[in-house]
């Protein structure tokens, strides 16, 4: 597999209208399960569909592997801010861990999983992290449909 870069930078400017429609700290594998069934249905909202058109099932699968890497290799708080935007959506996942940066799987057999980050940096042209007021930022740009 293609070596996947992810690089420290700053988290995108959104503009003034964006803003942020769903937020939550998640502590357990359930949290994870029961807050993407919040995020699809609060993005199915007409006005979020009209305001914000985007393929949810990407967003959906964006979201699932950068919160549960941050559940996984994080440290609690973790949290998930998502942002929606005339361009796209933001998906943000912050976690205390400030000196473990995301680091793809290499060499990984597929079957021993590890290939979030990559499938992520493969569907979001715009991604990285960042570590700002003591919190690590992993984040990426899911493009409007």
């Amino acid at each position: 597999m293609d070596q996947v870069m992810w690089t420290q930078r700053p988290l995108p400017t959104v503009p003034d209208v964006a803003r942020a429609v769903w937020r939550r700290e998640l502590c357990t594998p359930v949290d994870l399960t029961v807050s993407r069934n919040q995020l699809q249905a609060t993005v199915r909202t007409a006005e979020l569909r009209d305001r914000a058109p985007v393929d949810v099932d990407e967003l959906l699968l964006v979201y699932e592997e950068l919160a549960s890497n941050g559940m996984r290799h994080g440290r609690s708080p973790v949290a998930v801010c998502v942002v929606a935007a005339s361009g796209g959506w933001l998906v943000d996942v912050t976690d205390a861990a400030v000196e473990s940066p995301p680091v793809p799987a290499v060499d990984r057999d597929p079957v021993d999983g590890g290939l979030g980050l990559h499938l992520v940096a493969r569907l979001c042209r715009t991604h990285g992290w960042t570590v700002d007021d003591g919190r690590k930022h992993v984040w990426a740009c899911v493009t409007a449909a």
